[in-house]
């Protein structure tokens, strides 16, 4: 019997003691006299083989009066058998390539994964994305609110004037009518985030992973944005003092401007919150990644939370211009100061400057880094707690 190996290196024959040079072609092990292995070259094409791998070691043999023992195969000892055809059932030692020849001893011990319904790990994702979306909303809504009514502010005037005009207060005002739009929308975002992604991640190569996350988030972001954007519309209703409950705010704007007015600022929001989704988690799952790799070990806690504070900081800022967009058509009501996108973005170039596009961009930096700080690990600790067991 033959088995083909690609070996490289230089390998000696057991029996004669000259030295073959095989570089990158391919040898053969072959039965020789006693059964003892040697290295030749193929001079017909072999059928393919399997080999297994034994660690017991190799019994001594009797040759006439003189009792002599078998030297061991490079690397471990191997024993040779004909691979089975699809009808002949396996037995004997569990088979591996042959490729794994060369690396034997980088076994890896494969880890049993959990039998688990569709919708079971589908709901683990669902609480997973609602428990991170609100944890964040009740730790940071003040800044959130600050950062509302700095970019509904026409003609700017920052903090100083903001507190002068009593914007202080109240900074937690619609924050439980936002948190029954947060938990859905975070929950579908979740839901819809990992299996694209590892889809996505299943059908392209090696070098281009980071294209699952993209992806996922920007299919995420889409999906869950039927409920995200009436959620962000009243919520800044409320945060700018417009009306004073969740359920007055719904009702006053259906009556007045329809569902349309629901969803208000719908193209900024998506100009937005796309790119946005699609920046954060490549820049949070790539930086993970890479640290990982260096440290060579599971994160902690503090490290990933640094690293989805800074995702979450450096898509803030460069977003800014597009939230500014999306606050103005949001909170203009039935005003009607802004007829669409391209108006908005024109108008308040000319009548505020270019610097207005960055308006809020402080406490926007602060409360997205904040955000990915919190986020980021309760998501995490959220989806272990959540998984099927």
């Amino acid at each position: 019997e033959k088995c083909l190996c690609k070996m490289d290196g230089q390998l000696k024959h057991t029996g004669d003691e000259q030295t073959a040079s095989s570089g990158a072609g391919e040898l053969v092990f072959a039965q020789g006299r006693l059964g003892k292995p040697l290295l030749r070259k193929p001079t017909s094409a072999a059928p393919a083989l399997l080999c297994s791998i034994s660690t017991k070691s190799t019994p001594s043999r009797q040759n006439g009066s003189k009792r002599r023992r078998s030297r061991p195969v490079p690397f471990t000892s191997v024993t040779m058998s004909a691979a089975p055809s699809p009808a002949a059932a396996p037995s004997g030692s569990p088979k591996v390539p042959l490729f794994m020849l060369a690396s034997a001893a980088e076994s890896s011990v494969a880890v049993p994964s959990v039998d688990a319904s569709m919708w079971r790990i589908a709901a683990a994702n669902l609480a997973a994305g609602a428990t991170a979306g609100c944890s964040v909303e009740l730790a940071l809504y003040p800044i959130d609110t600050i950062k509302t009514r700095l970019q509904a502010m026409i003609g700017g005037g920052g903090l100083k004037a903001l507190l002068a005009s009593g914007g202080g207060k109240g900074l937690y005002a619609g924050v439980w009518g936002n948190l029954a739009g947060v938990a859905p929308a975070s929950a579908i975002f979740m839901a819809c985030y990992e299996p694209t992604k590892l889809a996505v991640q299943a059908r392209v190569s090696e070098d281009r992973q980071y294209l699952g996350p993209v992806v996922a988030g920007a299919a995420a972001g889409a999906a869950s944005s039927l409920i995200r954007v009436p959620t962000e519309v009243v919520k800044q209703r409320l945060q700018t003092g417009e009306f004073k409950g969740a359920v007055t705010a719904v009702r006053t704007i259906l009556t007045r401007e329809g569902l349309r007015g629901l969803y208000a600022g719908y193209g900024a929001f998506m100009l937005r919150d796309l790119p946005f989704d699609a920046i954060e988690f490549v820049a949070y799952e790539q930086i993970k990644k890479a640290y990982g790799a260096a440290v060579r070990r599971e994160l902690n806690p503090g490290e990933t939370s640094l690293i989805g504070a800074f995702a979450g900081g450096f898509t803030g800022v460069i977003t800014t211009p597009l939230d500014v967009l999306k606050t103005r058509l949001m909170t203009q009501g039935a005003s009607g100061r802004y007829k669409n996108l391209l108006d908005a973005t024109v108008t308040i170039a000319r009548t505020e400057g270019l610097s207005a596009f960055m308006s809020g961009w402080q406490p926007r930096l602060m409360w997205i880094s904040l955000g990915g700080f919190v986020f980021f690990p309760v998501l995490e600790a959220a989806k272990k707690f959540y998984a099927p067991k």
